[in-house]
């Protein structure tokens, strides 16, 4: 008789192979079978009858704040807001103070998650023009999934403006660069847009379509020029959607929950600057054309963009206010809501939350439920209905734009290599997390 460390049972596996009724053994923290298990034994068992065993959802652009700001997130804090969001893995960016430019300031990251991660994590390196020479060597750090790019200003001081600082750190290394692509001059130019409205609804206008869109056109035609993958982060705008489907051989590319979710300008309105983030929320013209891209398999993966502030900063006068919210916990729910709206199969999700960013990054052993896979696997409950709400966000910053929000479809547990971390919204255990693996 088959025995086991975890055995999940009569749950409806989401696997490479197809969607069916299956049971799932774990052993050694990896996948071991997927089938009629109904003889087999296990230290522990958890009943998944008509429940959903999806692969573990990857959060691919978190930003959590530590070292810096901890008073508005850290590793510990972001990862169990992950874990409780149904998350088994995240990728964090390097906007952090100090910047995340070094071996040294790595490592330094490393060291502080260490027996802090409730969930696997990785940490990108951030480009700058004073680094450019290191990153082939930077972006081989184990844990390091690659090189993040700020083409304009945004929260924090990483920026790469110029077309020939592009060039140089495209040319340095070989990992796919992941982008924030907004055109740092024209941001300049229009500043004064934003000051003489003094509200939230002025900022896709100052951060506007051909802002985006310039940066992404040009950051493509460097990568070109150089034979680098290119990975374009939070894309906003129907033009460059529509652009990045045919650029599929050198630029991937990704859509935040939030914009598939608000609409300008009754989001700025109803929430004001909760709903601020770089690139900015745009009209209904622009959330179709996101739709689309999904629908036509142009967008990759979906990613939360989660970037905590605390409400009072929230409250200054724009444009002194900062820009991103949280998102982490709530990035599985919003799309299970989507997949239960029928705007979306779940397969589909899956692709976009496990595979899409496991395949992107190259993260070994994450993003299938398969046998010999790590047993990252987040288990959900598609006719769950619960109202979002302020006090459940874990996230130091203490709040949500989804406030208030009845979704439909909702994690039940989070298993992380075999251990099971959440269920039924508790913490389980110690945190366990370590290092992602990316070939």
């Amino acid at each position: 008789m088959a025995t086991f460390d975890l055995l999940l049972r009569g749950g409806t596996c989401v696997t490479s192979r197809g969607t069916r009724v299956a049971d799932v053994g774990v052993r050694d923290g990896r996948v071991a079978e997927i089938g009629d298990l109904a003889q087999a034994d296990a230290g522990e068992v958890l009943d998944a009858t008509d429940l959903h065993v999806l692969p573990g959802c990857i959060d691919p652009q978190v930003h959590f704040r530590e070292p810096g700001f901890p008073e508005k997130e850290d590793l510990e804090s972001g990862m169990r807001a992950a874990v409780l969001g149904g998350v088994t893995a995240i990728l964090e960016m390097p906007n952090t103070q100090p910047t995340t430019t070094s071996r040294e300031r790595m490592e330094d990251k490393f060291r502080r998650a260490a027996g802090r991660a409730w969930c696997d994590y990785g940490f990108f390196v951030g480009a700058s023009p004073e680094n450019a020479h290191e990153l082939a060597e930077l972006e081989r750090i184990p844990g390091c999934p690659g090189v993040k790019i700020f083409m304009g200003s945004s929260t924090g001081s990483l920026l790469v403006a110029d077309d020939a600082d592009l060039a140089r750190v495209l040319a340095s290394g070989t990992r796919r660069c992941a982008v924030h692509a907004e055109d740092e001059d024209r941001l300049k130019a229009r500043r004064t847009i934003a000051e003489a409205a003094g509200h939230v609804r002025a900022h896709p206008e100052w951060r506007d379509v051909e802002c985006a869109f310039l940066a992404t056109r040009r950051v493509v035609a460097l990568a070109r020029a150089a034979g680098r993958p290119l990975h374009i982060l939070h894309v906003t705008t129907a033009e460059e959607i529509a652009f990045l489907a045919e650029q599929k051989d050198i630029a991937t590319c990704e859509v935040p929950p939030q914009h598939l979710t608000f609409v300008a300008p009754d989001c700025y309105e109803r929430l004001g600057t909760r709903v601020q983030m770089n690139p900015p929320i745009r009209d209904l013209r622009h959330q179709e054309g996101l739709w689309r891209g999904i629908t036509e398999r142009a967008v990759d993966c979906v990613a939360s963009d989660h970037a905590p502030h605390l409400l009072e900063e929230k409250a200054r006068v724009y444009p002194e206010t900062p820009s991103g919210m949280p998102g982490v916990q709530t990035i599985i729910p919003l799309m299970l809501h989507y997949v239960n709206a029928g705007q979306l199969s779940l397969e589909h999700m899956v692709e976009l939350t496990s595979a899409g960013p496991a395949r992107i990054w190259g993260m070994e052993g994450k993003g299938r439920l398969e046998v010999g896979a790590d047993a990252d696997i987040t288990v959900v409950d598609l006719a769950c209905a619960r109202t979002v709400t302020d006090d459940w966000i874990a996230s130091k910053c203490g709040w949500t734009p989804l406030d208030g929000m009845e979704l439909r479809g909702w994690p039940v547990a989070t298993i992380v290599r075999g251990s099971v971390v959440m269920r039924d919204g508790e913490l389980l255990g110690a945190p366990i997390g370590r290092p992602a693996r990316f070939v």
